[in-house]
């Protein structure tokens, strides 16, 4: 049965790609945008020592768990996950449900041009599918009207966001009540870049044995060796700090981040 669990201090769905598709079916159905956020060891971390952001992926209606790292964690906490839903490869099946139930969809995020490329792969490997637009993810906040407005006026039912953590979490939540029109908003971090070609994935044998950050590290070593080397040792460090301390993170000692977009 799919469930929300108390992961550590996270809020995670525990659940499966059928569970997740029958909720979206259901979504699409909604008077309200739902959010779909992704949990992995990067986000963990952000989570901690951004209450905003932690605050954002809890009321989240599915956060759903994503990486190697977290099946570690919840194999620590004795928590069953049922098996990995990272966006890279959950979103393309959600896109095809969009296609098979006649929704428009809508990409928002990457460097200029990104969006518009995946719109074009997308678009060729699923031809029923209707993109009703994209956009960049380099905006100022005084473009931010007239960028839901266009939105809105596209018809997106679907709404597909890679900005980066925690921007993408934190946008959506902002403005999902003013997408009257959008049914599901997904954070999905890189999604565009894989899908526009910008980014390569890890050959699939690197995918099936969980390794995939480790070509993401090969491919992108200045940008991503923070985020792995570090980053990995400090998730497990707030594991125990949460775990076995009962450390939280005071509201009163946490700011929102200004993070430019994930490339």
């Amino acid at each position: 049965m799919d469930r929300k669990c108390v992961f550590y201090n996270i809020n995670l769905d525990i659940t499966d790609l059928q569970g997740v598709l029958a909720r979206c079916s259901d979504f699409f159905k909604s008077e309200r945008a739902q959010t779909i956020f992704f949990l992995n060891a990067h986000c963990f971390n952000t989570a901690q020592k951004n209450r905003e952001y932690r605050d954002a992926i809890n009321s989240s209606d599915l956060l759903l768990n994503d990486g190697v790292g977290i099946k570690i964690a919840s194999l620590l906490s004795g928590l069953s996950l049922r098996e990995n839903l990272n966006g890279t490869d959950l979103i393309p099946e959600i896109l095809k449900l969009a296609a098979k139930k006649n929704k428009r969809v809508y990409f928002l995020g990457g460097l200029d041009g990104v969006a518009e490329k995946a719109s074009v792969n997308v678009k060729r490997s699923l031809p029923g599918l209707d993109i009703a637009g994209s956009h960049t993810g380099f905006f100022g906040t005084d473009d931010e009207k007239d960028l839901i407005d266009k939105i809105e006026e596209s018809g997106a039912e679907l709404l597909i966001i890679g900005m980066g953590v925690p921007r993408q979490e934190l946008w959506a939540v902002r403005n999902k009540q003013l997408l009257k029109k959008v049914k599901i908003i997904i954070a999905g971090g890189a999604i565009l870049d894989f899908l526009s070609g910008r980014i390569k994935r890890a050959p699939l044998w690197l995918r099936k044995v969980g390794m995939e950050w480790l070509y993401r590290l090969y491919i992108e070593p200045s940008r991503m060796w923070k985020r792995y080397i570090p980053g990995n040792f400090i998730f497990f460090i707030n594991l125990f700090k949460i775990r076995f301390l009962g450390v939280g993170v005071p509201a009163t000692h946490v700011q929102a981040e200004e993070i430019p977009p994930e490339r």
